[in-house]
C-alpha cells in the first residue's frame, strides 16, 4: 500500500535502473535548489478556520474557460519514455480521465498528435525554441492543428544545467551505454524487457527542417542548440503563430513578471525547473508572493518545483497561485504502474487537497488565502497581498 508520494518514490527507486532514477529524481550541481524547493514548502504553514460548514467542498477551478477538477496538473517531463515506454500517452490519459490539465514536453517521445488524441482534459503544449526556429514553427503549426489549447514557452534553459549524477553515470545525449550503464540496465530485467520491446526513445517531435531524423541527431539538437538570442520582443513572433493562451514558464524574478504583463502574456508558471538548472536559484514558493505583488489578478499564475502533497498545492493557492503542476511525482507513479500508477498519484494528491481544505475550513480553493499563517518566515511579503488577492 502506498500512502503518499514518498512511497511511490521509494518504489520507483527499487524498480528503475540507478541512472534512470537519478535522471528523474536528481538536480543540478549540489542539488541545493532541489532541496530548497521542498524545505521552503515545509516551512510554510496554514491556519485553520473553525466552525465552518464544510459539508460541501469543491476543488474545481476555471482556467481559460475550461473547468479543472482540482487546481493542479501534470508538468512537462522530457524523455519520459526512459521511465516507461509510451509514458506521455499513459500520463495524458490519466490526467484527462481525472479532469486535470496535461502539459506535453517538446522533448516528448510520442507524437504530439497522438497525445492530444488520448487527452480528454485540458492539453497544453510546452515549447523549447532551438537555434533552428523552423523546428519551433513546425511544432507550433502541428500543435495548433492538433487542438492543443495553450502554449507554454519555457525560458529557463538557455543551456542545460550541470547534472552531475547524469555525468557520473555516463547518461548523456546521444545515448551510448558503456559497460557500467549496461550492468545497471541489466539489474532491472522488467524495465529492460519493456525498453527492449519498445526500442530506444526518440524525440519524435523534433524533426530538423533539413537533414537527419535519427534519435542521435535530434537529441544533439535538444542538448546543444537552444536559441540563446530569444528575448521578450520575440513574444510577438509567437503571437503571430499562436492564437490561444500563451504562458511563460521559468519565471523567478518579479521584474520578469512585469515584462510578461507588458508584452501581453496570458499566464506565468513560476518554476526553477525542479532544481535541475540553476542550483543557486530560489525556491518557487519563496518568490511567488513577490510575483503576485506585481501580477495581482491580471493573469493566472501557476507554480511547480517541489510539490509532493495536496497540502503543498493548498499552500501555493494560499499564496495567490491559480494552480500547481507536478512532474517527478507523476514520473514515480508512471514507473510503478503506467497509466494506473499516474492515476493513483493524481488521485492521492486530490484526496490530500480536499482533506486539507476541509481541515482548514475552506470549501473552495479561493478560501485558502485567508488561512495563510503570517508568522511564517516565508509569508512576510505575502501579508500586503491578502486583501488584493481576495478582492
Amino acid at each position: 500500500m502506498r500512502l503518499n508520494i514518498q512511497d511511490f518514490q521509494v518504489a520507483a527507486q527499487s524498480s528503475l535502473p540507478r541512472f534512470v532514477y537519478d535522471y528523474v529524481a536528481g538536480g543540478a550541481e549540489d542539488e541545493l535548489c532541489l532541496a530548497r524547493n521542498q524545505a521552503d514548502l515545509q516551512t510554510l504553514t496554514l491556519s485553520p478556520r473553525s466552525l465552518r460548514d464544510t459539508s460541501a467542498v469543491s476543488t474545481e477551478i476555471e482556467v481559460f474557460g475550461r473547468r479543472w477538477a482540482a487546481p493542479f496538473g501534470v508538468a512537462p517531463v522530457g524523455l519520459i519514455d526512459v521511465v516507461r515506454p509510451r509514458g506521455d500517452l499513459h500520463a495524458a490519459r490519466a490526467a484527462g480521465k481525472a479532469g486535470l490539465p496535461y502539459i506535453l514536453s517538446t522533448a516528448s517521445n510520442s507524437p504530439l498528435e497522438q497525445v492530444r488524441e488520448v487527452c480528454e482534459g485540458p492539453c497544453w503544449m510546452q515549447l523549447y525554441v532551438m537555434q533552428d526556429r523552423g523546428m519551433a514553427n513546425s511544432i507550433l503549426d502541428r500543435a495548433r492543428q492538433a487542438g492543443f489549447e495553450a502554449l507554454v514557452l519555457t525560458v529557463d534553459v538557455p543551456v542545460g544545467g550541470y547534472r552531475e549524477k547524469d555525468i557520473r553515470h555516463g547518461f548523456k545525449l546521444p545515448f551510448r551505454p558503456g559497460p557500467r550503464l549496461l550492468l545497471d540496465m541489466a539489474s532491472q530485467p522488467r524495465w529492460l524487457w519493456r525498453q527492449a520491446l519498445a526500442g530506444q526513445p526518440q524525440f519524435v517531435n523534433l524533426m530538423p527542417t533539413q537533414g537527419a531524423t535519427s534519435a542521435q541527431a535530434q537529441a544533439a539538437l535538444l542538448a546543444r542548440s537552444m536559441d540563446r538570442r530569444l528575448i521578450w520582443d520575440d513574444v510577438s513572433w509567437l503571437r503571430s503563430k499562436w492564437d490561444g493562451p500563451l504562458l511563460i514558464k521559468g519565471v523567478l524574478h518579479p521584474e520578469d513578471a512585469r515584462q510578461a504583463l507588458h508584452y501581453g502574456v496570458d499566464g506565468l508558471i513560476v518554476s526553477n525547473h525542479g532544481g535541475r538548472q540553476l542550483d543557486c536559484a530560489p525556491s518557487t514558493i519563496s518568490v511567488l508572493p513577490q510575483i503576485m505583488d506585481i501580477v495581482k489578478t491580471q493573469m493566472p499564475v501557476f507554480i511547480d518545483s517541489g510539490f509532493r502533497r495536496g497540502a503543498d498545492v493548498a499552500k501555493a493557492i494560499a499564496c495567490g497561485a491559480t494552480g500547481a503542476f507536478l512532474g517527478r511525482a507523476v514520473a514515480y507513479g508512471l514507473a510503478q504502474g503506467g497509466e494506473q500508477g499516474v492515476s493513483d498519484v493524481l488521485g492521492l494528491v486530490a484526496q490530500e487537497l480536499e482533506r486539507t481544505m476541509i481541515l482548514l475550513g475552506a470549501t473552495r480553493p479561493e478560501d485558502l488565502v485567508e488561512c495563510l499563517t503570517l508568522s511564517s518566515c516565508l509569508c512576510n511579503s505575502v501579508k500586503p497581498l491578502l486583501h488584493s488577492v481576495a478582492d
